[in-house]
């Protein structure tokens, strides 16, 4: 346990830091999720929408550094390659 007022005001920092982190990255979970619901449903002009959406999401949450950058990067990658398989 923290013993000093310094350390004590850190603690509770990291506390309310990784709670938003934690927000930001299910927020990215969700967001591939609903591109792999679209993709599953069938629909590619359904999916290829949910997923130019999804990207700023994507960028967004690496640029803050919740995820490594190539992390969202192979995210993005696998997505994309995965619309790209559907039958037109």
């Amino acid at each position: 346990m923290a013993n000093s007022a310094q350390a004590r005001k850190r603690a509770r920092q990291a506390d309310k830091q990784r709670a938003h982190n934690a927000s930001l990255r299910s927020t990215l979970r969700t967001a591939i999720k609903r591109v792999r619901k679209a993709i599953d449903a069938g629909d590619k002009a359904a999916a290829q929408n949910v997923f130019q959406e999804s990207v700023s999401v994507i960028d967004r949450i690496a640029d803050k550094k919740i995820v490594h950058k190539n992390q969202a990067s192979r995210n993005k990658s696998r997505l994309c390659a995965a619309i790209k398989a559907m039958a037109a």
